[in-house]
């Protein structure tokens, strides 16, 4: 399928690249890398993202390139990255395009012209360092900064379950092509607003346990107060997961209109993914997401039900 990616790729001259609204890690990064390696193939690429680049990767190569948008521009294809559908980028205008879908979530769907979804890599940066080498286009620093940063962010600092020596072996070659881990790591891990730190403590009041599950929550109006934005939320929900005795943490964001974003991470033994796609989102086993209708203590139950349904599985040192 890489193959025909690349053939269509060649085909055309204008394309957009974008990724799901709210977008992580892997979204940004692999997005800003796509669009550089387009130009050095000579295309016109635009970066299109409804929501914007998160401040954390503002400092990212390229990023100042991204534009914010809720329409696409006139194009001769869109790539989308870490979609599983049209509706996830909240963008206008992507029926009539030609669409290459590249993803790599077990919950990916082969809604576009064209789809490569390949669920045995770690992040969506793995598959677009491939198109790089395939298409023989020099992966420089910038491109691998950009990359570097997606597929760290997409395993948890490469700690969640599946990182792997295939995982190592694309992040050595990342920081032998310029990629600084240090360099990376620093905004992502150390850059975070006050209102971020003010928020965790409000979420982290709110903690309940049952069992190996936790889970926290934050309100509209402690949103509000602090004066934090949704990227505020990211990561919140990992200081519940590293519990010791705590397999599951789920961190519930109060909507408009009574519904909740809620986020799940895992340690390996449940399946978060199933969770999240019962309720129309997906994502990976250990970290995925979707949203619930409230008020929140019916929000809470339902998705605590699922959980409880699941199989756990037990790995063997």
């Amino acid at each position: 399928m890489l193959d025909r990616v690349l053939q269509e790729i060649r085909a055309r001259h204008r394309f957009v690249v974008t990724s799901h609204a709210r977008p992580d890690g892997d979204g940004i990064g692999s997005a800003l890398a796509c669009g550089q390696i387009l130009r050095v193939m000579g295309k016109d690429a635009t970066i299109v993202m409804h929501d914007g680049v998160p401040r954390i990767y503002q400092n990212l190569p390229f990023a100042g390139r991204a534009i914010q948008a809720d329409t696409v521009p006139p194009n001769d294809a869109v790539i989308l990255l870490e979609c599983d559908g049209l509706k996830r980028t909240l963008l206008q205008g992507l029926e009539d395009c030609f669409l290459i879908n590249i993803d790599h979530h077990v919950s990916g769907r082969n809604f576009a012209h064209i789809n490569w979804i390949d669920s045995t890599v770690m992040a969506t940066a793995e598959l677009v360092y491939r198109l790089a080498r395939l298409a023989c286009v020099p992966v420089a620093a910038d491109i691998a900064t950009c990359l570097y940063t997606a597929l760290m962010t997409d395993t948890g600092s490469f700690m969640f379950e599946g990182t792997n020596e295939r995982t190592f072996t694309v992040a050595r070659e990342l920081v032998l092509a310029g990629a600084d881990p240090a360099r990376c790591a620093r905004p992502i891990y150390f850059g975070h607003s006050t209102a971020k730190i003010r928020l965790l403590g409000a979420a982290l009041s709110n903690l309940h346990l049952e069992g190996p599950l936790a889970w926290i929550w934050v309100t509209l109006e402690q949103m509000d107060r602090f004066g934090a934005r949704e990227e505020d939320c990211e990561g919140l929900v990992n200081y519940a997961l590293s519990i010791g005795d705590v397999q599951v943490a789920i961190f519930f964001r109060e909507l408009p209109g009574q519904r909740y974003r809620v986020s799940l991470r895992s340690k390996g033994a449940v399946n978060v993914s199933a969770v999240a796609e019962h309720f129309g989102g997906g994502g990976h086993k250990c970290a995925s997401g979707c949203s619930v209708e409230g008020p929140l203590a019916i929000a809470v139950s339902r998705v605590l039900e699922r959980l409880r349904a699941q199989p756990v599985t037990v790995s063997t040192p």
